[in-house]
């Protein structure tokens, strides 16, 4: 059966992308699986490390049960619900954690409870995001789930062969009956030859999925994908975080989190075959 982890810090924005995940593995007919990593603040004061982790442990399973009873309630008890308590590093505990439940996806919010926590929980989903080997979702703060009918697949027409992850872009197509949308985000005084040969090598391996191809005509390529996102349904974005990419190039960019954080369409992210 496959698994989606939701990994959760009881915020608001959390709680946005949990029902999202729920929605969605329901759509699927997938087990929803509850993650929440406890991280040791910097400063602990007088309080003993193992008393203080200890109590937050507690609380924390205190939550995510009470999260999870409020979600097969709305779920009407048609969805099959699991729940998971770490402490650490969250990328080191959701790493663990995928590695155990070999999940179909994972998805997450791009914003904590407070200020700092939007900073850092951001920071953990763009983190994540480049590294995690599993596809990741992140879920803007007011998207809801209804259906994934048009995908969208950001390409920079480099290495496509090497890197293009075709059974699990098929996958995602045929799982939710959805339309491919390939993006070009390459910039048009660019069109070499070999980018040439790599989208029709690209066209042959996706043929299958009979997708559209569009060109970002726009300097500023991020804005463009957004922009187009919104005029054409886009469901779903797909980008690929590998070296030299897309979306590696962005997380230099103080704009970055208009993407992947402030977009109003999802953003998952896959890695290389």
């Amino acid at each position: 059966m496959k698994k989606i982890i939701a990994a959760t810090d009881f915020s608001a924005d959390a709680l946005n992308a949990v029902n999202y995940a729920a929605d969605m593995a329901l759509s699927i007919d997938a087990k929803l699986v509850l993650l929440h990593v406890c991280q040791l603040p910097l400063s602990f004061g007088d309080v003993p490390v193992a008393v203080y982790l200890d109590e937050l442990v507690k609380e924390s399973e205190k939550d995510i049960e009470y999260l999870k009873e409020q979600l097969s309630k709305r779920m009407n008890g048609k969805l099959t619900i699991e729940t998971l308590v770490k402490t650490g590093a969250f990328y080191e505990e959701l790493e663990d954690a995928c590695e155990e439940q070999l999940p179909y996806a994972v998805v997450t919010g791009s914003q904590g409870k407070t200020a700092t926590q939007r900073m850092l929980f951001g920071s953990h989903a763009v983190y994540a995001m480049q590294h995690l080997k599993w596809p990741l979702i992140t879920v803007p703060a007011n998207a809801t789930y209804s259906s994934i009918k048009n995908i969208g697949f950001a390409c920079d027409f480099d290495g496509v062969i090497e890197t293009t992850p075709v059974d699990e872009i098929k996958m995602l197509v045929n799982d939710f009956n959805a339309s491919l949308h390939i993006l070009n985000t390459g910039k048009e005084d660019e069109f070499k030859p070999e980018i040439v040969f790599q989208s029709g090598m690209l066209q042959e391996m996706l043929a299958a999925l009979n997708p559209k191809y569009h060109f970002i005509n726009n300097q500023n390529v991020e804005e463009g994908i957004l922009q187009f996102a919104q005029q054409n349904n886009i469901d779903l974005l797909i980008v690929l975080p590998k070296k030299h990419s897309f979306i590696d190039k962005l997380i230099h960019k103080s704009h970055t989190k208009q993407l992947v954080l402030h977009s109003h369409v999802p953003v998952m992210a896959l890695h290389e075959v």
